[in-house]
């Protein structure tokens, strides 16, 4: 696969700096039933603080949703969506130079929230929907391409694959390729394995233990486990907020292992994590 030659990944709205190592997205979920805080950050006040929290924690990249996601979630509006992130993607804005992804699988809310300032799209359907990518390409903004079996609603119905490393890394390549065909450069594209999307927990664990595969793609990865439910299935810990030292063990690891960013609730503690996996790795090679 062809290597990513800077460690700097710039476009016209935001700057991405991996020199130091993989970098910490922090998580705002600006939902009603979001599985971990759902509702906390209903508010747009209460929003835009903790946005503004993680930025001054060490998060490099606040990651903003309007719609829930957690298994068995039913779609929302794509004009409630609007209505809840609009408002705190631009008070964020005018508060923080950390770039705003927007996670959403929806092209008018794409198109509202990078009206409103966000400058990276975060689409769990790696621009199923063509206009998603046109509209990247269009705004020279990055993308995160993600696996998912299924939808929110279905994905956890009784997932299956034969290969699950194999059939995840073919399937994210031939988005990643499709995503360069219509003009999204390769080093402003992210791939994310979708750890709990559709997946049991040995697939999870199988992902997780072949990550280097996805590092050695070509492409830059992204990974979500914060919080998730196989890491309570592993712990015992029934409550998400229970599962930030699992959710410490996985961040180590995918960082060690050349992961380049980690999508996390728990933005402090998991900065600390990061810097010092790196500063190992660093002294290590």
């Amino acid at each position: 696969m062809k290597a990513l030659n800077s460690q700097i990944v710039d476009w016209p709205a935001g700057r991405l700096d991996f020199l130091q190592g993989p970098l910490v997205m922090g998580i705002l979920n600006v939902t009603p039933d979001s599985f971990s805080d759902g509702g906390e950050f209903l508010n747009c006040n209460r929003a835009v603080e903790h946005g503004v929290q993680m930025a001054a924690d060490g998060a490099a990249i606040i990651d903003i949703g309007g719609e829930s996601t957690r298994p068995g979630a039913a779609p929302a509006p794509p004009a409630e969506q609007i209505e809840r992130v609009v408002p705190v993607i631009k008070q964020l804005r005018e508060r923080t130079d950390v770039p705003i992804s927007i996670d959403t699988k929806d092209y008018d809310v794409a198109l509202a929230a990078i009206d409103a300032g966000a400058a990276i799209l975060n689409d769990i359907t790696a621009l199923s929907d063509e206009r998603m990518g046109r509209l990247a390409a269009e705004r020279q903004i990055p993308v995160i391409l993600m696996h998912m079996q299924g939808t929110p609603r279905t994905m956890q119905v009784e997932p299956h694959y034969d290969d699950v490393v194999t059939e995840v890394l073919e399937y994210l390549l031939g988005r990643a390729q499709s995503a360069e065909a219509i003009g999204i450069p390769r080093n402003r594209i992210f791939i994310d394995p979708g750890i709990g999307f559709g997946k049991t927990l040995e697939h999870n664990l199988l992902l997780l233990r072949h990550i280097d595969k996805f590092v050695a793609s070509g492409y830059r990865v992204l990974i979500g486990t914060s919080r998730k439910s196989f890491i309570g299935t592993i712990t015992g810990k029934a409550s998400p907020g229970e599962r930030m030292f699992g959710t410490a063990a996985t961040v180590a690891l995918c960082a060690a292992a050349g992961v380049s960013i980690l999508r996390v609730h728990d933005v402090p503690q998991m900065v600390d994590v990061v810097k010092v996996t790196s500063g190992v790795r660093t002294r290590d090679s």
